[in-house]
């Protein structure tokens, strides 16, 4: 059961499923601070982790925010098998802290921002939200005062340099670019968060109909909502 986030300073605490998690004042804003207090935050992903990662697997978590998926995703498959993406240099502290403090000190800690195979510069631009979940790449219509340059991780250097059997990816939008190009056999399963919000339904299409090029087929259990899981479909 959630346990109500309690400020101390300026830093809030908050424990949801047995991983305690502390997030600094200026990463929340009132509605991620409801779902982090009600235990609604990452509802969905966390669900699909559960039954889905297994002790052998290999979990990538692209967009690791505070580190409550990545530290669920160690209790199945241990810290060591666990590698996090987060681009926000706000929250790399934080999700430090929060791995190493909740068993998953041994999980590996990546900074950067995950783009797909045709992006040309070493670093991209990223916006820094005042709510750390609502970060993203960022759009020419950007505030300059609120942008980072952080380093562009491709996607499938990443994957091939990690190997994961799973990776889970919330990454605001990005998700459109990254399910067209060619993901590994290694990969079993994806869990993405779609942003229905970000794009018409024809991107939900084209996420669909990539994942499909690349074996991947929609997977029932596990996916609630806007958390859409892929599994690899052997023929």
């Amino acid at each position: 059961m959630p346990r109500r986030g309690q400020s101390g300073g300026k830093v809030a605490s908050f424990e949801l499923d047995g991983i305690k998690l502390r997030v600094p004042g200026h990463a929340l804003n009132d509605s991620l601070r409801r779902a982090l207090e009600s235990g609604k935050y990452e509802w969905n992903e966390s669900a699909a982790i559960r039954r889905h990662a297994k002790p052998g697997d290999k979990v990538l978590d692209i967009g690791a925010g505070a580190g409550y998926v990545s530290a669920l995703a160690a209790r199945a498959v241990g810290g060591d098998n666990v590698v996090a993406v987060e681009a926000s240099p706000v929250m790399l502290e934080v999700l430090r802290q929060n791995l190493d403090g909740n068993g998953a000190a041994a999980a590996q800690l990546i900074h950067g921002a995950v783009v797909d195979d045709r992006f040309d510069a070493d670093t991209v631009s990223f916006l820094v939200r005042d709510a750390f979940w609502a970060s993203t790449i960022a759009g020419a219509d950007a505030p300059r005062d609120k942008l980072a340059e952080v380093p562009a991780l491709r996607l499938s250097a990443l994957l091939e340099e990690h190997q994961p059997s799973v990776v889970i990816m919330d990454v605001e939008g990005g998700e459109l670019q990254l399910s067209q190009q060619a993901w590994p056999d290694c990969v079993r399963l994806v869990i993405m968060e779609i942003h229905t919000m970000v794009y018409p339904p024809s991107g939900v299409r084209a996420i669909f109909d990539g994942m499909s090029r690349n074996d991947m087929t929609y997977m029932p259990w596990g996916t609630q909502g806007e958390v859409v899981v892929f599994q690899r479909v052997h023929e």
